[in-house]
């Protein structure tokens, strides 16, 4: 799978596929298994195969603030503390029993070394990262809740029933309740 996600952008040779088996390696995670948990330093840049996860902070008030979500052929890790190698504020968790390709660190360095279009390939896929995490935060200074939910709904439609109300409306920033609420309405028109 993973290395025909890396066909939609550039063609590999044999020994190109080859590092790609070698250096990614697969891993199971139950629901409700981590694949990091804060104070833990993001050591793995993970694949998403099969499954979803999502990844979150907690606050002072022990409440969840979800983040992100990451379904099949998704990438998911703390960018800071991966790129850093410092200690993460963040946990990623699965939401359902899920399969993951991971790279380690110091492999993901060897790649974009010995490999350019591997280090331009995840330039992208980090940029791209940066823009979403950035049109989140705008909206969720300037867009309404139903506004929100739109875009929750255009973003991850393969999510909206493998979810519950209560993490989609934590992504939201809102209360399930108030979910609740905002799918009723919509459901009377």
């Amino acid at each position: 799978m993973l290395i025909d996600y890396f066909k939609q952008f550039f063609q590999l040779d044999t020994a190109e596929q080859a590092e790609i088996k070698r250096l990614f390696t697969s891993r199971v995670i139950k629901r409700k298994g981590y694949l990091l948990q804060e104070g833990e330093v993001c050591q793995y840049y993970y694949f998403v195969v099969s499954g979803c996860f999502k990844m979150f902070a907690i606050d002072s008030n022990f409440r969840e603030h979800n983040l992100q979500f990451g379904a099949e052929g998704d990438w998911v890790a703390d960018f800071q503390s991966f790129y850093d190698q410092s200690p993460s504020k963040l946990y990623i968790e699965a939401t359902e029993p899920s399969v993951v390709l991971q790279i380690k660190h110091d492999d993901l360095l060897y790649l974009y070394i010995n490999y350019h279009k591997f280090d331009r390939n995840f330039r992208i896929i980090t940029e791209r990262k940066l823009i979403e995490y950035q049109n989140r935060i705008l909206q969720n200074i300037s867009s309404t809740a139903d506004d929100r939910y739109d875009a929750f709904l255009k973003k991850y439609p393969h999510l909206i029933n493998r979810l519950p109300n209560t993490q989609i409306a934590s992504y939201l920033g809102i209360t399930s309740e108030f979910l609740s609420k905002i799918r009723k309405k919509r459901a009377n028109r």
